[in-house]
């Protein structure tokens, strides 16, 4: 029997779909945040780091009902990254937040199209007031990709409660009524 979380939505864009984080994701996740290409998103970590690190991912869909999903092309199954939605102890806002796993799929619209799905998803079934993307300073690929998607940096947004204790710039995304 493969675990899963059974309520878990799944969102299909045009060319991805969004699932329930998996136990066969779990190497993908591993490689990436015990590589440099996590620096941004609190890594490099050990392996038994990012381990409970994918345990907090999966346990994030139980405790809040919503998470972050891995990201795969439609027909396939490779976990390209995750995407989604996150709000541990701490956080000031609800966030959406984003990891693609392996360098050759950036610049691709991985990310893009992913995120975009996760924000509609926020406004529409989640019905959240407000959605931000906390970013790391110098962190420029995801800087463009929340200005793609429409955010803006809002410097009066209160700041989350981080494990270093750093600032990070914090991107608000627009309310639907309001892109139109």
């Amino acid at each position: 029997m493969t675990p899963h979380l059974a309520d878990t939505p799944v969102l299909t864009t045009e060319r991805l779909t969004l699932r329930a984080p998996a136990p066969r994701d779990a190497d993908a996740f591993i490689r990436f945040f015990t590589s440099e290409r996590s620096r941004f998103v609190g890594g490099p970590k050990t392996p038994r780091e990012a381990w409970n690190f994918f345990g907090t991912e999966i346990g994030h869909w139980a405790l809040r009902g919503y998470g972050l999903f891995t990201v795969t092309r439609t027909g396939e199954d490779r976990a390209l990254g995750m995407v989604g939605h996150w709000f541990p102890l701490g956080w000031a806002e609800t966030e959406i937040g984003w990891l693609i796993f392996d360098a050759a799929d950036e610049g691709t619209g991985i990310a893009r199209e992913a995120a975009a799905a996760c924000v509609a998803h926020a406004w529409g079934p989640l019905g959240w007031t407000s959605v931000v993307s906390y970013i790391d300073h110098g962190n420029d690929r995801s800087v463009a990709l929340a200005e793609k998607l429409g955010a803006r940096l809002d410097p009066d947004a209160p700041q989350p409660a981080t494990s270093k204790g750093e600032t990070v710039l914090v991107y608000r995304h627009p309310r639907p009524e309001s892109v139109a």
